[in-house]
């Protein structure tokens, strides 16, 4: 069969992260998220967890040498356009992770330093920190903290508002070179205020905070957002790009308070699936 009797090709994302049973966070987050906005999306594993809305129970860690092998693999066979790093849980993973990005091509590179999660569990162990810190960062086009994880990645105390987040966004974009969307979810206030830093300036990205305790996944969704909108149009301005995760973010967030699923911290809609049932 000829290219063009098989269509246009589909927009390749790729989710470089672990496994989360709950569906609510890691690579069946970024999945849904790809889904939903249209693009194709792939998933190398980094480890199993058992976990649910409740918090995590037990991490394994898959081989740092078969993480490779599921990178090499796949790429030799698939274009990707945009790929969105979450949890990696250990420095060899990190390390086997940056050896890819610099030799093969993966499109833009959304990293969301996944450190701890919704629950407060430690997802990334502290050697892991600085090979993320050192080798990774620099090789992402934007990285995705959160108030918490901004204040790893420098070694200072979190920010404690909208103010101290634009200093530390600023800060880590002059250390590392990399654009910074610092979230400022874990902030008090009737808005959320995420604070974007380029080498062009500072854009605050402020939605009205959603009064919901189905938060489980926010942070995987909107990086894996990111990937997916860049995977259409991997040249887009990282303003725009931001502007509509975040919206999407905004209505799975809202859609998460009608699913009722789990007992905990609960996922979001990444499909419409409440909006669906109403």
């Amino acid at each position: 069969m000829s290219d063009r009797g098989r269509g246009i090709p589909a927009r390749v994302a790729l989710s470089i992260a672990g496994s989360d049973p709950s569906g609510g966070a890691g690579v069946q987050a970024d999945l849904k998220t790809f889904a939903a906005l249209g693009a194709y999306g792939t998933a190398v594993l980094t480890a199993l967890t058992a976990q649910s809305t409740r918090g995590v129970a037990g991490v394994v860690v898959v081989d740092p040498g078969f993480v490779r092998q599921q990178l090499d693999v796949l790429l030799d066979d698939v274009t990707v356009h945009a790929t969105k790093i979450g949890m990696l849980a250990g420095a060899a993973t990190a390390r086997a992770v940056a050896e890819v990005l610099r030799a093969r091509d993966v499109g833009p590179v959304v990293l969301d330093p996944v450190m701890v999660a919704t629950s407060g569990d430690r997802l990334l162990d502290a050697d892991a920190v600085a090979v993320l810190r050192e080798e990774l960062l620099p090789l992402a086009d934007v990285v995705t903290p959160n108030v918490p994880e901004a204040a790893v990645l420098l070694g200072v105390e979190a920010a404690r508002g909208p103010d101290e987040c634009v200093a530390q966004a600023e800060e880590l974009l002059r250390r590392s070179g990399t654009t910074v969307l610092l979230k400022g979810g874990h902030l008090d206030g009737d808005d959320s205020v995420d604070v974007l830093a380029r080498a062009g300036g500072t854009h605050l990205v402020t939605r009205p905070r959603v009064a919901t305790t189905a938060t489980h996944g926010t942070g995987c969704t909107l990086s894996s957002a990111m990937a997916a909108l860049l995977a259409h149009d991997p040249g887009a301005d990282l303003t725009g790009v931001v502007d509509a995760a975040r919206d999407y973010l905004q209505t799975a967030l809202t859609g998460g308070i009608g699913l009722g699923v789990g007992h905990g911290s609960g996922p979001l809609d990444h499909s419409g699936l409440s909006r669906g049932a109403q």
